[in-house]
């Protein structure tokens, strides 16, 4: 990690610079840090280190360990169900909401999300594809006026990036990620609330389920979501 300048966004730097750290697998599984070195390798006081690390905490990410550091976690199969049934349960009553409050400002940034989705798909340009996946849903989100649920939903997809995997090409094709977007983003246009949170229900229990079983290495599924469908 480098260190960073001192400036008035220097909290949101460490959180994003920490983040990063742990994702890439810079700071590996299960290995322990003190506040101070971390610090000290930003270039930075140990408070905004603190209070990042409080946040990577809360979404189990690091564990603080009595007078010894901040531990960083592996994210299990277990952690994964867990993740995903969260999604399930916040994701489409979000886009149910966000589509009876869309304006055509976020409609146009739908739009260009998707449509960069397409472009970087046809490029097998896989990284930047899952970007604009990943803001895609940002913004359906924070359309639904929560922003903290927005917030705490990207911070689940963080567990899943930092375990470095991904159904792209493992299980599914880019072109078929594209399309499940698809299809939420034409029943969001038609207004149909309740077709989208279908839709965006479906596509997130289909990654659970492929990513679930991949990793498992069996191919065999032995989650439970159901319960998350209130259907």
């Amino acid at each position: 990690m480098k260190a960073l300048g001192q400036t008035e966004t220097v909290n949101a730097q460490v959180l994003a610079a920490l983040r990063t750290a742990v994702i890439t697998g810079e700071l590996a599984p299960g290995t322990l840090h003190s506040v101070q070195t971390l610090a000290t390798q930003l270039g930075v006081s140990r408070t905004p280190v603190r209070e990042a690390l409080i946040k990577l905490a809360q979404q189990g990410m690091v564990r603080f360990e009595r007078n010894r550091g901040v531990r960083v976690l592996q994210t299990s199969l277990h952690d994964l169900e867990e993740v995903f049934a969260l999604r399930l349960l916040l994701e489409p009553a979000a886009v149910r909401r966000a589509v009876m409050r869309l304006d055509e400002s976020t409609r146009k940034e739908l739009r260009k999300h998707f449509a960069a989705m397409q472009k970087a798909a046809k490029a097998d340009d896989e990284f930047t594809m899952l970007g604009h996946d990943r803001r895609f849903h940002r913004v359906v989100l924070e359309a639904s006026g929560n922003t903290r649920l927005a917030t705490y939903v990207d911070g689940l997809r963080d567990m899943v990036l930092r375990r470095g995997v991904s159904t792209a090409r493992e299980s599914r094709s880019l072109d078929d990620i594209v399309a499940e977007h698809a299809e939420i983003l034409t029943l969001i246009e038609a207004g149909d609330a309740d077709g989208a949170a279908e839709a965006m229900r479906v596509h997130v229990q289909h990654t659970a389920e492929l990513l679930i079983a991949q990793e498992a290495g069996t191919g065999v599924l032995d989650i439970d979501l159901g319960w998350t469908n209130p259907a």
